[in-house]
């Protein structure tokens, strides 16, 4: 298993990556101080429960996120209604999001 972190800025602030990468399979997560994106393998519905905004964004087996670098580009493809009322919305570009969850 290894760990990849990175740093994005936005006009908000800073938010932080973090990548847990094992053979074939990764979780990627970028935080920020009002909430989270975050691949399909988090179920942001349950943070519902936690009042904390979440979204998830596009990957699949056939078409991975891979690295932290390509997650800003990927599309947001749901969203709990913490994340709706800070204005993040399905088909929002992932980098877009970043400076409203910072």
């Amino acid at each position: 298993m290894e760990i990849y972190t990175r740093s994005f800025q936005t006009p908000n602030g800073i938010v932080e990556g973090v990548q847990t990468k094992w053979e074939y399979f990764n979780i990627l997560i970028v935080t920020g101080s009002k909430g989270f994106l975050a691949c399909p393998a988090i179920d942001i519905q349950a943070c519902q429960g936690y009042g904390k905004a979440a979204a998830l964004v596009e990957s699949s087996a056939d078409n991975p996120i891979g690295t932290l670098e390509r997650f800003a580009d990927r599309k947001i493809t749901s969203v709990n209604q913490q994340g709706r009322q800070l204005g993040i919305k399905e088909g929002m570009i992932a980098s877009e999001a970043f400076s409203l969850i910072a």
